[in-house]
Parts: C-alpha cells; structure tokens; sequence
C-alpha cells in the first residue's frame, strides 16, 4: 500500500511540475515566436527556408541545435513556420532537430560517454532529421498539414468594392445618415464608400454589397507585446487540453513503471533491449538534458550502451504529449510518419553504437 503511494505521489508531484513548466515554456515561447513574426515579415522566412533551397534545411537543422527546446516546447516554434507559410522540409527539420539537439546536451553527452559517441549522435540525429524530411516533402506529406480554421466572413459579404474580401469601413458621415446607422435600414453604398479614409478616432460603418450599413467601433491597434500576450493565450487555449492529456498520460508511466524494470528488460543480453528501449522512450516525456545523467545510471545498472542511446533518442526525439499537441496540427499519416523517423534514428543508433563501441 505505501510503495503505491509513494508512486501515486510522484506521478502527481510529476504532472504538476510539468503541466506549470510546459505551459510556461508555452505561453513565453509563443509570445517570442509572434514578437519574431511580427519582425521578420513571411516572405523572408519563406525565402529563408524554402524547401526548394538546400540552405533551408541547414539553417533549420542550424536553428533547431541552437534552440534549448524540449520535445512540446518545439510546437510553438512549429506553429510559427507553418503560419509563415515556410518550407515544409526545412519545418520538419527543425521539429527533429530541436529537441535532440543543443549545446547543453552536447556537453553533457561528450562528458558522459566521450567525443566519439557524441560525434556519432549528432551526426545522426542532424543527418537523418534532414534526410527523413527532404523525403517526407518529396512524398507530399505536406497534404496531411490540418488547414487552420478559417475566419468567418462578416454577415456584409463582400462591401462597397466587391473586388475584396472584407467589408469596407468608413467614416459615419461620409457615407450614410444616421437615422439609416441607428435603423440598419436598407442604404445603397456610395463611390464614397470605397475610396473615404475613415477616421481611426469615430466610429465607422461597414457598407455591404446588399447596400445595408452595420455601425461598429474603429479598431483598436495592440502594440508589439500586447498582440504577442493575445497570440500565446490563443495558441495556449487551443493546444491546453491536448497538453493536459499528454502530461497525465506521461505523469502516470513515470510514477508506476521503475527505472530498475527498464534495465532489467533492456540488459545486454536481450537481442530486442535497443527496439525494445526506443518505444518505451517515447512515453517517457524526459528531456535530454536530464535523460542523459539517468542514461549513466541505467548504463551502471546493466542497461546496454546501444540500449541506452535509443532509450535517449526515443525519450528526448518524441513523446506522448507531444505527439498530441502534434495531433492538432498533422492528420494521422504524418503522426505515424513522425514516429517512424525517431523510431528509426533511435534503432540506427543504438546499432551502431553497440556496434562500434560495445
């Protein structure tokens, strides 16, 4: 009874501690990633990235091993680039690369196992996050990218120019009398009606193409920060159940499945510990930065070297909560796409690393 306690304990200490740290890193990074945007106008960061230029991929996997993210606190970033309309190699470059890799866990890598497991790893992860993603584009994996949602169009229709989306606002008394504003009656627009600049101080009136008029108040214009704040709490409203959902999923696998019972079932000895290892990473939401030094423990307890580097890849490259938030954004082919290729790189280095230096 108390051993279930104690792990009903962590998981619930686990799920608080990371439903306050991913929402954080949420709202902070997705307010920085607006403040970016509304810097760097879209069109640079489509020619940035572009999925026909190789230089894309590079600065993505560039940017992606300089950014201290996470695997959920890459979605923000995500988001940013598929609004930009950037490349969508180069995007899925940096959701791979991000979380893999950055100087912390670099340093932390090359102090644990040495330099020439360190090279392996990065080579790896860079070089298939850029391969998998040249041909997931080439494939047309682009297609499962889910639409978002659409504005509605105003009840107006089209306005006084019927050339363009929006309805045309203009000043109250350059375009309709107020007895027509108070009534909403039935008002045939004016050549005025297009062309009159309205006045940002008084109200204004929407002039439809059904010549009906709708008074509303003159837009407010929010400041750089103020537009970053309403951004990230949209975002964060949107992706809140989905984050909650994978917090308690992982929360749960990490206060009752023991450490102990991984190494004992991904010992030396198990021809299948490396596969084995790189599924059971990926619930395990733990970032590599703190993977690793668990990684030198496990390594100790009997867990194999090849083992230990899926286990790595598996935890930091993927997760449950993350694969969630994944779902808002990417249809189910492109989430099974996404799990082959950190699957993928897990197995290939594991393999290679038992290989090479067992």
């Amino acid at each position: 009874m108390n051993d279930w306690l104690t792990m009903l304990t962590d998981a619930s200490q686990m799920f608080l501690f990371l439903a306050f740290e991913l929402s954080v890193l949420f709202l902070v990074i997705s307010a920085g990633v607006s403040l970016i945007r509304q810097k760097i106008p879209d069109a640079k960061i489509q020619a940035m990235l572009g999925a026909r230029k190789g230089r894309g991929y590079l600065i993505s996997a560039v940017l992606g091993a300089l950014t201290p993210f996470c695997s959920c606190s890459t979605i923000p970033m995500l988001r940013g680039l598929l609004s930009a309309k950037a490349g969508f190699g180069p995007t899925l470059t940096f959701l791979f690369v991000s979380p893999l890799l950055n100087p912390i866990i670099i340093g932390l890598m090359w102090a644990t196992f040495g330099w020439k497991v360190t090279v392996l790893y990065a080579v790896i992860a860079a070089g298939v996050s850029v391969l998998a993603s040249m041909l997931l584009d080439m494939l047309g994996f682009e297609r499962h990218v889910i639409d978002p949602k659409e504005a509605k169009q105003s009840s107006c229709g089209t306005g006084c120019d019927t050339t363009t989306q929006e309805p045309a606002s203009v000043s109250a008394t350059a375009c309709c009398s107020s007895n027509a504003i108070k009534s909403v009656k039935p008002l045939k627009a004016q050549a005025s009606c297009c062309t009159a600049q309205p006045d940002e101080a008084a109200p204004t009136v929407s002039c439809c193409a059904d010549g009906t008029a709708a008074l509303t108040q003159a837009p407010v214009i929010p400041t750089a920060f103020a537009k970053a704040r309403i951004d990230a709490w949209q975002q964060f409203k949107e992706v809140l159940p989905y984050l909650l959902l994978g917090v308690l999923i992982g929360s749960f696998i990490y206060g009752f499945i023991p450490a102990e019972w991984i190494a004992a079932h991904a010992g030396v000895d198990n021809p299948l510990a490396i596969p084995f290892s790189a599924v059971v990473g990926i619930p395990l939401y733990i970032r590599a930065e703190a993977v690793i030094p668990l990684a030198s423990v496990l390594l100790g307890k009997g867990m194999g070297m090849g083992a230990v580097m899926a286990l790595i890849i598996g935890s930091a490259g993927a997760s449950l909560t993350e694969v969630i938030l994944l779902k808002s954004m990417f249809r189910t082919p492109m989430i099974v796409a996404f799990l082959t290729v950190i699957l993928g790189m897990a197995v290939m280095m594991g393999y290679l690393t038992q290989l090479l230096f067992a």
